[in-house]
């Protein structure tokens, strides 16, 4: 089997596994409680915390754990926009994930924010002069991804940043898919993501257990809650906190190769399986930004011919890949991403999205490539 849909989910990294075993087993103990099992538990806990800290370059109380990217949308976009009255109005774009998407129309409509959509061309790039223009004094938040999930396509959060923080407004970025590929060290100024002021990470898109996250914001921002009890994490996000996850979290995050060459090295395979599909099928078209892309995402459609059908072709070649985010699997509806990037509904129901992980070789991808050109025949009806 090739495994081509590590942006949907990633296995395990054996050492997180082997990292969260004793404290799903004989360290069972609440991180809350004063007696010796919750003391060993709450140093576990603040231990993952710190690791993860390091990796990011924030202090640690900054750091929230969630059970992953959902949650931590929520937290980030609700509890900044709620408890920051500067104004209720939000900027961010069509192409942002459901979990963003579903959670500003909640603000909307629970609770009259006013929404700016912002629109991106073919590629799925945003436009910054409309951004800027966009920006008003009572914009409370801008929350765009730093790299799409579908498509690949990369927004330019420094610019993002600064215009957003000239007028007074805060900035929250997706991180889901970029962590791992991309440097997050927010308090490092020459980073993509410095300065920005929340920024959300899953932990089973880099190794760690599904039900694993964490959310960066920063300092002591205002935050109100989602999860109201107990007070944990800070008073941000009540519930007992699950330690063996945190921990998990920590290893796989430990795990990661450097960011920098690990992504030009992808970046080339990628490249080059892109143009191996491109030559050799005619009816393949790549969508997203050709150059400022995720290293390990490569997505296509395929005019004319059924998107679902050329998935099962490739599966019974061996290689697993999907049509879009994991999120919208069994709806029979076009991908909101490629809708909004101007490409027809019946074409968009033909996507096919190729995601990498940093195990990827270049004989998968040969053969991949080699499995596509047959199963775009074989559904051409070309085939044997």
């Amino acid at each position: 089997m090739i495994y081509l849909d590590n942006a949907a989910t990633t296995p395990v990294v054996p050492a997180a596994l082997e990292a969260a075993w004793p404290w799903l087993t004989s360290e069972f103990g609440n991180p809350s409680s004063t007696h010796e099992l919750g003391l060993r538990a709450k140093n576990a806990l603040e231990g993952a915390r710190s690791r993860i800290a390091a990796w990011l370059e924030c202090p640690a109380s900054d750091l929230i754990f969630t059970s992953g990217g959902t949650e931590g949308d929520n937290l980030a976009i609700t509890g900044l926009a709620l408890a920051n009255p500067r104004g209720k109005h939000i900027i961010s774009a069509r192409t942002e994930h459901e979990a963003v998407l579903e959670t500003i129309g909640f603000l909307e409509r629970v609770h009259g924010f006013e929404i700016t959509w912002l629109t991106v061309d073919s590629q799925g790039n945003i436009d910054l002069a409309k951004l800027t223009s966009a920006l008003r004094s009572d914009t409370t938040l801008v929350t765009l991804m730093l790299s799409n999930n579908e498509i690949g396509t990369t927004h330019p959060l420094p610019q993002i940043i600064e215009a957003a923080h000239a007028v007074g407004a805060l900035v929250h970025t997706d991180a889901v898919q970029a962590a791992g590929w991309f440097d997050l060290r927010v308090g490092n100024n020459g980073t993509l993501v410095s300065g920005v002021d929340a920024l959300t990470i899953s932990g089973h898109k880099l190794g760690a257990p599904k039900g694993s996250g964490v959310t960066y914001i920063r300092g002591r921002l205002a935050v109100e809650p989602v999860l109201h009890g107990g007070g944990q994490e800070f008073g941000r996000r009540s519930g007992t906190e699950n330690v063996a996850w945190a921990v998990a979290l920590a290893t796989a995050v430990q795990s990661l190769p450097d960011h920098e060459p690990e992504a030009l090295r992808v970046s080339a395979l990628r490249d080059e399986f892109i143009s191996q599909v491109l030559a050799t099928v005619p009816q393949a078209e790549l969508t997203g930004n050709p150059f400022d892309r995720h290293p390990g995402i490569a997505s296509f459609t395929f005019a004319g011919l059924n998107g679902e059908t050329l998935l099962l072709e490739l599966e019974q070649r061996g290689v697993i890949v999907s049509s879009g985010s994991a999120c919208a699997a069994g709806s029979n509806d076009p991908s909101h991403v490629l809708i909004a990037c101007g490409i027809e509904p019946d074409v968009a129901q033909t996507s096919v999205r190729f995601s990498l992980s940093h195990n990827t070789t270049a004989e998968e991808l040969a053969l991949a490539a080699t499995a596509v050109t047959e199963a775009v025949a074989s559904v051409s009806g070309l085939g044997n």
